[in-house]
């Protein structure tokens, strides 16, 4: 079975060109040291619930959207090694700045996810 990444941010609707331009040079790397599938969606059916949700999530403010991603691998090992070499990789390391971030990432979360369930 593959292994999957799950990320969830919330980005401000005034920042989602620039936070495009910076997911598409990102699943590029990603893809390039071997993650079989990068995606990054936006938030379109998404409402905020009584007990949970994805908004209460990233405790999204006003202006600003969730972004839903994930990230697929051959295997967990793959996967380590894959996240090793993105996160050494001198293309992102600028990126990798919170403060040139175009989203606040201190409300950002993430994991590392078996499937159960493949069709």
């Amino acid at each position: 079975m593959s292994y999957v990444d799950g990320i969830v941010v919330p980005v401000p609707r005034k920042n989602l060109a620039a936070y495009r331009r910076m997911a598409r040079k990102s699943g590029k790397v990603w893809r390039e040291h071997g993650a079989s599938q990068y995606v990054e969606c936006v938030a379109d059916d998404v409402k905020p619930g009584k007990h949970t949700s994805f908004p209460q999530s990233v405790k999204l403010k006003r202006g600003e959207v969730v972004v839903f991603s994930w990230i697929r691998y051959k295997s967990r090992k793959q996967r380590d090694r894959v996240l090793a070499r993105v996160m050494n990789d001198p293309r992102l390391r600028k990126m990798m700045n919170p403060k040139a971030m175009p989203f606040d990432a201190g409300r950002m979360f993430w994991g590392g996810f078996k499937p159960i369930v493949e069709l």
